[in-house]
């Protein structure tokens, strides 16, 4: 137990031989269900706080904390860590936990048994989110809470290497797609490194990788976010397809998409891997446009 005052925190982290001995005291069994994957590597833990860029005053949302190897190390760089964990049995041994090995910074950790994609409000408002996020939700983990917690203003989430590669790709990439560009109606994305499978146990079959996101404001649309994204849907759900074509089914017709993607600057032979968040945005705009302005409408 930690008792000295001037007690360095770094010793305080999980080592694979503390994850292990936790796991076996708590009669538990990672699951791929909720995608419990531990890391035992106190160095990449220290990584992922060092590439968020904490300020003292931040308010850390993580989720999944799991058995807190991360939540250990965010809790001396944060004014407050909210920690949301779906599993009750690891949700109850957290608190237990930092108050053994990090008691000096115990009063900073909220723990809220709960399911990330079911909340929006949190005992304290989050600043920025840092988390290892189960492959399986990552995606729509991070659009969920960059759309119901605007006071999120930076992420740095370690995810599956794939979905991080997809994240930050840009147009033109061939990896780029649907969450590319939904996550840039919220921010600038960047790629912020990659993480081996031997830091986790158990050893995940894939790489993870790191990415960091600086929240902005959305491209100007009249149409707004659910429009937007109802055009980002059509374009790669056919993405072999011309714009013209892809597009086709939700404008009402190849014409109307035609002439929508005309009125947005946008040239209908392209592919959606082509186009960016606000040329979406524009594209939307102008369907809107047309359907108000069309004599069924009138």
């Amino acid at each position: 137990m930690v008792t000295d005052d001037a007690f360095d925190p770094a010793s305080a982290l999980l080592g694979g031989g503390d994850i292990r001995a936790l796991v076996t005291s708590l009669g538990i069994r990672p699951t791929k269900r909720w995608g419990q994957n531990f890391v035992t590597d106190p160095n990449t833990v220290r990584r992922i706080v060092r590439a968020a860029r904490l300020a003292d005053d931040d308010v850390v949302l993580e989720v999944g904390p799991g058995l807190g190897s991360l939540t250990l190390a965010l809790l001396p760089h944060a004014s407050r860590v909210v920690a949301v964990e779906i599993d009750p049995i690891l949700a109850k041994q957290l608190p237990l936990t930092v108050a053994e090995r990090l008691p000096q910074f115990a009063d900073r950790l909220d723990v809220v048994l709960g399911d990330a994609m079911r909340m929006a409000e949190f005992p304290a408002q989050p600043t920025t989110l840092v988390a290892n996020l189960p492959y399986n939700v990552a995606v729509p983990v991070v659009l969920h809470l960059l759309q119901t917690v605007p006071t999120i203003r930076s992420v740095l989430v370690m995810v599956q290497k794939e979905v991080a590669d997809r994240l930050a790709a840009g147009p033109g990439s061939r990896v780029y797609g649907v969450p590319s560009v939904k996550a840039r109606w919220y921010c600038d994305v960047e790629d912020a490194g990659s993480i081996g499978t031997t830091v986790f146990w158990p050893v995940p079959h894939v790489d993870s990788g790191l990415v960091r996101m600086t929240r902005r404001e959305p491209p100007g649309s009249s149409s707004g976010r659910e429009a937007t994204f109802a055009v980002v849907d059509a374009a790669f759900s056919q993405r072999r397809k011309m714009l013209r074509s892809a597009l086709a089914t939700h404008a009402g017709s190849a014409a109307i998409a035609e002439q929508a993607l005309r009125a947005a600057g946008v040239d209908p032979s392209l592919r959606g891997e082509q186009l960016d968040i606000a040329a979406f945005a524009r594209v939307a705009d102008a369907l809107a446009d047309g359907r108000a302005s069309s004599p069924e409408s009138a």
